[in-house]
């Protein structure tokens, strides 16, 4: 058994050349897989609760110094919502003023497609995950650049279904909605 544990303090915290605290979240997804183990091209994302309260958000947490931000964002994944995955091409950077706090972050947004997901994590005691359509996580996320992030993976996703559906006109789009989770 491996212990996990969450990192804890600011000493290690990046920030950018305007005092910025640089902040990096992922968008869990996956698409939806029914009783019998068929995978549809319904798109389900994971939604997680904040600490402090019940409002919902995607995994984020600060960027640190010895990690990329692809490191960091599968990190907080892993920390805030025991997911494991792949990180994938960056969705976009965002400049947001923190509500509780009243200070400037620069944020950064990348999608994770999500092969395994943890029964024990470092954060199961502070927060709830639950599996979510777009819809419904667009309603519950508390952030408009976390909204953004996921209308972009939408958008992205629904662009390459297009793509390989051009590519394979004869294949049924069950089997193109798989294809997609492997490229």
């Amino acid at each position: 058994m491996v212990c996990l544990v969450s990192r804890t303090g600011r000493h290690l915290q990046r920030y950018d050349n305007l005092g910025r605290r640089q902040v990096v979240g992922c968008i869990p997804y996956r698409f939806k897989s029914s009783s019998d183990g068929t995978i549809s091209n319904e798109l389900e994302v994971l939604v997680i609760s904040s600490q402090k309260c019940q409002k919902m958000m995607f995994p984020k947490g600060g960027w640190e110094l010895d990690e990329s931000r692809e490191e960091a964002a599968l990190r907080e994944s892993l920390e805030e919502a025991g997911v494991l995955g792949i990180v994938e091409c960056e969705l976009g950077k965002w400049d947001f003023i923190s509500k509780s706090h009243g200070t400037f972050y620069e944020g950064y947004m990348f999608p994770l497609l999500v092969k395994e997901e943890l029964d024990l994590w470092p954060e199961q005691n502070l927060r709830q995950r639950t599996w979510m359509n777009v819809k419904e996580a667009r309603d519950v996320c508390q952030h408009w650049w976390m909204k953004e992030a996921l209308d972009i993976l939408v958008e992205r996703l629904n662009s390459l279904n297009e793509q390989n559906e051009h590519k394979f006109p004869n294949l049924c789009t069950d089997i193109v909605a798989a294809n997609i989770a492997t490229l």
